[in-house]
């Protein structure tokens, strides 16, 4: 007589079985949340502020305006809330954005900082 096939029902030991994952019990912490804060100097103009929150922020030319205007008016303006990390990047491409070519004297990219957001 002709073996038999063997059951393909069988599980194979060692195989694509995957073994069922202990649920976590860490719950996930959200990051406190820190302001980039642009500040205002006299080597940038409004288009370049524009521009600049534009191309790093997405943000349309009206908001852009907002923020420049309010950095002008006051010295400051926070430009966006996110962890830490997040910010400090946006700072680094903030301080790295290029001279202004609408101002001859501009020497650097604008300034900026992070600080703690009040929650």
């Amino acid at each position: 007589m002709a073996d038999q096939p063997k059951n393909t029902d069988e599980k194979t030991h060692g195989s694509t079985a995957t073994a069922a994952r202990p649920e976590s019990t860490h719950k996930l912490e959200k990051l406190p949340p820190y302001n980039v804060v642009l500040l205002d100097d006299a080597s940038h103009t409004y288009e370049y502020v524009i521009e600049m929150l534009a191309g790093l922020f997405g943000y349309n030319e009206v908001k852009g305006f907002q923020l420049a205007k309010r950095v002008d008016s006051e010295g400051r303006a926070i430009v966006a809330t996110m962890h830490r990390e997040k910010a400090e990047l946006k700072v680094a491409q903030i301080e790295a954005f290029g001279l202004d070519p609408r101002i001859p004297t501009c020497k650097s990219g604008m300034k900026a900082f992070i600080e703690p957001a009040e929650g």
